[in-house]
């Protein structure tokens, strides 16, 4: 693999202003002078189509990258395998997390037609405080203000947008804001969170071994949570069958709580939501009145320009047996 030349240059203005931190990318091996520019939150290799550069205004493609097939398909087992799992022609797709939450996805011929793939999301903001967020134009004064309050009120939060919108960043800056004294409960599947908060404790779900055997998925985390006495539970994100224990553990008292949910828009979430919520068995009807009860804000993230932003707050409201979610 020949990366050509000097990594890719410097951020947008939007994104310096973002108290960024600095992962350990040596484990990236020849995509670690990309990964180590300030401006670069992800990178992509599609097989011998080359190497894309992601500063933040979208991918670029990045001419001095060259690969065959067989030196990516090498470099993605590698990565994989130093993340503790392992990809094959019986694991075809595998998401592992390395060092301090940078994650890579690795998808292997023949479920990709395009050769091997390679996905690497690099963290900058994940230590980010609320002001830092409000300076770099992710939400407006009135906003931030919301936001503080949802935290101090200890309202349970549901934080919605498409991939690379920054949920995940402004999660983390909201826990940072949560009083020292609560103790914080994770789970994610593949770890990212990096709350800047003194009492956090992490969970992350396990894939199946050769023998198919040893999943242990969200949900199955999400009840060990509940007993290590949570003052704030979050699920960084709410992909299936974990929907239906948090629903329930945000309708039992525990306030304060969060998650993730990948929606396009705030009007979309309700729709999200029951189509989640079948996937466990739950009609509509139960995953409204829960839902209603259990999410006090939602807040939804766009990303324009290349500028993640807050496109709207709102809350779920009943209309009959209907999930309806309204601005507020």
């Amino acid at each position: 693999m020949h990366p050509g030349g000097e990594g890719p240059a410097g951020a947008p203005g939007a994104l310096r202003a973002v108290e960024a931190i600095a992962p350990d990318v040596t484990a990236l091996g020849p995509l670690a002078p990309f990964a180590s520019d300030p401006g670069v939150t992800d990178l992509f290799v599609n097989g011998e189509r080359g190497l894309w550069i992601d500063r933040g205004l979208g991918p670029e493609h990045h001419g001095g990258w060259r690969a065959d097939e067989g030196e990516v398909r090498a470099l993605a087992v590698h990565l994989i395998a130093r993340g503790g799992r392992h990809i094959d022609e019986a694991t075809p797709a595998v998401d592992v997390r390395l060092g301090d939450g940078i994650r890579v996805h690795a998808v292997l011929p023949p479920l990709s037609v395009s050769g091997t793939l390679l996905s690497v999301r690099v963290p900058r903001a994940a230590g980010s405080r609320l002001g830092a967020l409000a300076r770099s134009g992710m939400f407006d004064g009135e906003q931030e203000r919301r936001l503080r309050d949802a935290v101090t009120q200890r309202r349970n939060l549901l934080i919605t947008g498409a991939g690379g919108t920054g949920k995940t960043t402004l999660l983390g800056a909201l826990l940072a804001e949560a009083p020292p004294g609560d103790r914080i409960v994770l789970l994610e599947d593949v770890s990212e969170l990096r709350p800047a908060h003194p009492h956090v404790v992490s969970l992350e779900a396990r894939q199946a071994n050769l023998e198919g055997s040893g999943r242990i998925g969200l949900d199955v985390l999400l009840r060990e949570a509940l007993r290590m006495r949570p003052d704030r539970l979050v699920v960084g994100e709410c992909r299936g069958p974990e929907l239906r224990d948090l629903l329930s553990a945000l309708n039992t008292g525990h306030d304060g709580g969060a998650g993730t949910l990948h929606a396009n828009s705030l009007a979309d979430v309700p729709a999200r939501l029951e189509a989640l919520g079948a996937t466990t068995g739950m009609t509509a009807r139960a995953v409204a009145r829960q839902a209603v009860s259990a999410f006090d804000v939602i807040v939804h993230l766009e990303r324009i320009d290349g500028r993640r932003r807050v496109a709207g707050i709102g809350g779920l409201r009943l209309e009959g047996d209907r999930l309806e979610v309204e601005a507020c």
